[in-house]
């Protein structure tokens, strides 16, 4: 190069900003000139000063010409000194000449002097962080044990936040292998990871474990929790199966000689010490969900061992890190004597969807976070399999409607939703799609595909899915081939329409002699028509569940001649057997609006039980959000609301519990001079069940009608129900007196809670002191949960300050503090008004739940 254009070449680098602080700014994801293979990650957590030192390697491979390493880091003070990359070829070393931190967009940009060579080499960082109390990176978590309060050291990376406790390519598509080193903790103390021990190494009071490299997988799975435990193990059925329970000090010891007992997968279940027992209920359905889905996806589980970790602070309901999973209490731990039946059917629920995403999620895991779903739909719709397999008697698929389906077309029939292939332009945007539609219509699509192509064909092409893509990365195109290969019929067109727009028909049905005449619109809670369209499986049925008809409905408007389906049975003469009925259990996720004079033949069918339960269910749920979308008058809505008068089935109590809230707070804004009258009228709908049920528990009855005492009884205590405040209270005062009388069953409490509650005033506060004792008493999370759900149900407005207030306060958790929030109708002006003045206050505190 000339003099002259070597000054010009000087020039214009002066002139031209670097490219360390431009070029990587903002955008949506980490460049590829670098790829992670393994990462060898030393930490160093002091959980008494609650911070941490670090160290890591990282191979990489390098593919195309760079001087740059552009990874993620947040929260973490760099070494510059430390930051250096070897190439495997050579002995060169490379130091960066610069190390940047652009905080916007979490990334760390190293400059290296030169062109880093292609292929395989070592980047070693070394770094420092805290242990935070955000609930999110490597955090800390309190416990007391001996009447002292300590520290436990806990990670929380999904979706991004890996990144605050080492520097990575913290993309889910970046998998790789992963080798952890835990220095310098205190010995009495249990240290995890995702894999088993290798190597302890004591020093004193202080101890170095050395865990087995991983195989691939992306950065949000990894994991260590550090802290006091006991425990509780068992195997799964390939080897012999049965329970241990010891103290964990020292647990090493113990558990090699049990190991060699023993073969097939170590589950454990952690805990605080003196609380093992609580986990036995969650590791018998972990055993026996990791045999169901091993069946169901013919692969196994993948690991030597599966640990569960109750976590005091925990801001998600669980995080299925693969190997070591964490929990919060209330979600992991059940107490027989102490635990209510919703309680049990919530630790299952959890487990079985955590367990659901060792193949869902951490062996197949979504290439970017627009496919979330398949993560979570699936768990979610998985976790129904292994609870209907493992409880029968709970008719979960009937509950699938109330707790999923329901939710899912809630948020999605607004015009705020979103399609459940999201666009995800930045990580700053992914904590926004974990919500209903990823979950929740996630599942219910999963569900409606199911029952269109067949059960086991869609499970023969589940398998092919998850062996096709497992160790690495899919997107919905690639299930979607699964299935149209295995099937044989065209997913694409059908799944395109459910994933790729947001929002979901109302089918509208006419009957015009003996042709039904359908037309499908876009639901919308404002009322407005979208332009949505869908091809929607479509099932009916006439009368009877014997005569079904199965159809794809691709038009906007299709019309049926169902003469043969009436001309059976003469069912068009005989009440009982006239109704039409379309999507048949529910299974379609889309609502029907009936003509009147279908939806008279149904309110019959309904009041004479002529109908299934599920059907009986949606036909109630899609009745209230017609009326909701101001397509339905508010009197027709109770008039069919009066048919269920004489319901006993729980899911469909659920969902008319659930409404008569809805529609009182309505009513309480529109037409308060009514609220005596409608509260009655609702009163009148619970009393038939709540005399059925009782106030204690009946030899021999079903898990169902355990939850639904609860929930009926509760109801009607918020309603003001005299004789149900009375007795609610007397069985509180005995409660107060021996914590263990059988006369306040934990399925009762809650309504105990509430009613005791709806007596109490600023000039009359000796209930609410007295559930304040009982909520510092208490050891069981459930139980605490409990009391904060019920304290702002009163209707005064002073105490629902003093509740509010109590909710901040340092005696509860922070994740627990939304608890708190379920004010009374009465209680929604000065909650608002707290909501404002403490909002600083509260975005400081619970910013964890963004």
């Amino acid at each position: 190069m000339s003099l002259f254009k070597k000054c010009l070449h000087c020039f214009q680098k002066s002139r031209t900003p670097s490219r360390t602080e431009s070029h990587f700014k903002g955008q949506p994801r980490l460049p590829k000139f670098a790829v992670p293979k393994r990462y060898d990650i030393h930490l160093t957590p002091d959980v008494a000063a609650c911070k941490f030192v670090g160290s890591v390697s990282i191979d990489l491979d390098i593919v195309a010409d760079t001087r740059f390493l552009v990874l993620n880091a947040a929260e973490l003070s760099i070494n510059p000194g430390s930051v250096s990359f070897s190439n495997l070829t050579s002995s060169k070393v490379f130091k960066a000449s610069k190390v940047g931190m652009v905080e916007a967009d979490e990334i760390l940009v190293l400059d290296f002097a030169e062109t880093l060579p292609k292929g395989m080499g070592v980047l070693a960082i070394g770094f420092n962080g805290i242990l935070n109390d955000k609930m999110k990176g490597f955090y800390r978590s309190t416990y007391e044990h001996n009447g002292e309060k300590k520290n436990m050291a806990v990670t929380q990376f999904e979706p991004v936040y890996a990144r605050q406790c080492f520097p990575c390519w913290d993309e889910a598509a970046f998998k790789a292998k992963f080798k952890m080193t835990l220095l310098d903790v205190p010995s009495e103390l249990v240290a995890l990871s995702n894999m088993p021990v290798i190597e302890e190494k004591l020093h004193g009071h202080l101890k170095t474990v050395y865990y087995q490299q991983s195989p691939v997988m992306s950065t949000y799975l990894v994991a260590a929790v550090i802290g006091l435990f006991d425990y509780i193990e068992a195997h799964t059925s390939d080897g012999i199966n049965h329970c241990l329970l010891m103290t964990v000090q020292p647990c090493f010891l113990l558990s090699f000689t049990y190991l060699y007992l023993c073969t097939g997968i170590k589950v454990r279940v952690y805990c605080q010490v003196g609380k093992a027992n609580q986990g036995k209920f969650a590791l018998g359905v972990a055993v026996q969900t990791l045999g169901f889905y091993k069946d169901y996806l013919d692969i196994p589980y993948p690991l030597p061992k599966l640990d569960m970790v109750a976590i005091p602070d925990f801001a998600a309901g669980a995080m299925e890190n693969y190997g070591l999973v964490t929990y919060r209490e209330t979600a992991l731990l059940y107490d027989d004597q102490h635990s209510a039946a919703a309680n049990k059917q919530r630790v299952a629920t959890v487990v079985a969807h955590e367990l659901a995403h060792q193949w869902f999620g951490n062996l197949v895991t979504m290439e970017w976070w627009t496919d979330l779903w398949l993560n979570e739909g699936f768990a979610t719709w998985m976790s129904y399999l292994a609870k209907d397999k493992l409880f029968p008697e709970w008719k979960i698929w009937t509950q699938f409607f109330d707790q999923e389906s329901s939710e899912g077309l809630r948020l999605d029939g607004l015009a705020e939703s979103h399609p459940i292939e999201v666009e995800v332009n930045h990580a700053s945007e992914i904590d926004e799609i974990f919500d209903m539609i990823s979950y929740k219509k996630g599942a219910s699509i999963i569900r409606m595909l199911r029952d269109y192509l067949g059960g086991q064909n869609f499970q023969k092409s589940l398998a092919t899915y998850i062996k096709r893509h497992e160790l690495s990365n899919a997107r919905t195109e690639d299930l979607r081939a699964a299935l149209q290969e295995g099937c044989g019929v065209p997913v694409n067109k059908i799944m395109n329409s459910w994933t790729k727009q947001k929002g979901y028909p109302v089918v509208s049905v006419k009957m015009k002699k003996q042709t039904l005449e359908i037309e499908q619109s876009q639901f919308l809670y404002s009322g407005s028509r979208g332009d949505g369209h869908w091809i929607i499986p479509m099932t009916f049925c006439c009368g009877e569940y014997t005569s079904r008809k199965s159809f794809l409905l691709e038009k906007k408007s299709e019309t049926h001649n169902i003469k043969d389906f009436l001309s059976d049975t003469n069912k068009s003469s005989d009440p009982a057997h006239s109704w039409i009925k379309l999507n048949v259990e529910q299974i379609g996720f889309f609502r029907v609006k009936y003509d009147e004079g279908l939806a008279a033949k149904l309110r019959y069918a309904i009041e004479n039980k002529n109908l299934s339960v599920t059907d009986r269910l949606g036909i109630l749920d899609d009745s209230f959000a017609i009326c909701m979308a101001r397509q339905m008058s508010l009197t027709s809505l109770l008039t069919f609301m009066d048919a269920y008068r004489e319901e006993l089935e729980h899911t469909v109590l659920s969902n008319l519990i659930k409404i008569t809230d809805k529609v009182g707070r309505v009513v309480a804004d529109a037409r308060p001079e009514l609220m005596n009258y409608i509260k009655q009228f609702f009163i009148g709908l619970f009393l038939y069940s709540a005399e059925k049920l009782g106030w204690d528990p009946k030899q021999g009855e079903s898990h169902l009608d355990a939850m639904s005492r609860g929930d009926i009884f509760t109801a009607l205590a918020m309603l003001g129900h005299k004789e149900t405040l009375n007795e609610a209270t007397s069985r509180f005062h005995a409660f107060l007196d021996n914590r263990n009388t059988p006369l306040l069953h934990p399925d009762i409490r809650k309504a105990a809670y509430v009613a005791v509650m709806q007596k109490v005033s600023s000039s009359n506060k000796a209930g609410y002191e007295s559930l304040l004792r009982v909520y510092r008493e208490a050891d069981l999370s459930q139980e605490k949960t409990r009391v904060l759900g019920s304290l702002t149900s009163s209707p005064d407005q002073g105490i629902i300050l003093e509740a509010l207030n109590f909710a901040l306060s340092s005696e509860v958790r922070s994740q627990d503090a939304v608890f708190g929030l379920a004010v009374s109708k009465e209680g929604r002006e000065v909650a608002w008004k707290w909501l404002k003045d403490n909002w600083d206050r509260i975005w400081a505190t619970y910013v964890c739940f963004d």
